[in-house]
């Protein structure tokens, strides 16, 4: 699957979970929802995958963990959070330029709409691997 087609099955899942759930739980609870209702739907999906990062030499195996990993593809970063914070993003851009991926979803489930919630982020890191290119 293209990581647009994963996206579009995982914001499908996710919205479901909000319209059943609604806001107020915490963010474990929704992460683990999802991930059950995602691979429910036949997709490989990766809960708290420890990420290394690794600069001049050293090396730290747990540098951050990805709430969510599916298909190997996407990233999602799961919030239960009042209002998601321009930190959230960047949060995400950086995960995305340290796993290597095209696209990530950061997801806040404490809003009344889960389309308020929703952002989709693309890494735009113009380094050595740049996406665009591929």
């Amino acid at each position: 699957m293209h990581p647009n087609e994963v996206s579009g099955a995982v914001v499908d899942a996710a919205m479901r979970v909000h319209t059943a759930l609604g806001p107020g739980l915490l963010e474990s609870a929704y992460e683990t929802i999802l991930a059950h209702v995602l691979a429910s739907r036949g997709l490989f999906v990766e809960r708290q995958k420890p990420i290394p990062i690794q600069l001049d030499g050293i090396f730290i195996d747990q540098g951050f963990k990805a709430d969510l990993i599916v298909e190997g593809k996407l990233l999602i970063e799961l919030k239960a959070v009042e209002r998601l914070q321009p930190v959230h993003m960047k949060q995400v851009q950086t995960y995305l330029r340290f796993l290597d991926m095209p696209l990530g979803l950061l997801m806040n489930f404490s809003n009344e709409t889960f389309k308020e919630g929703l952002k989709r982020i693309l890494n735009n890191y113009n380094g050595p691997q740049n996406f665009a290119q591929r």
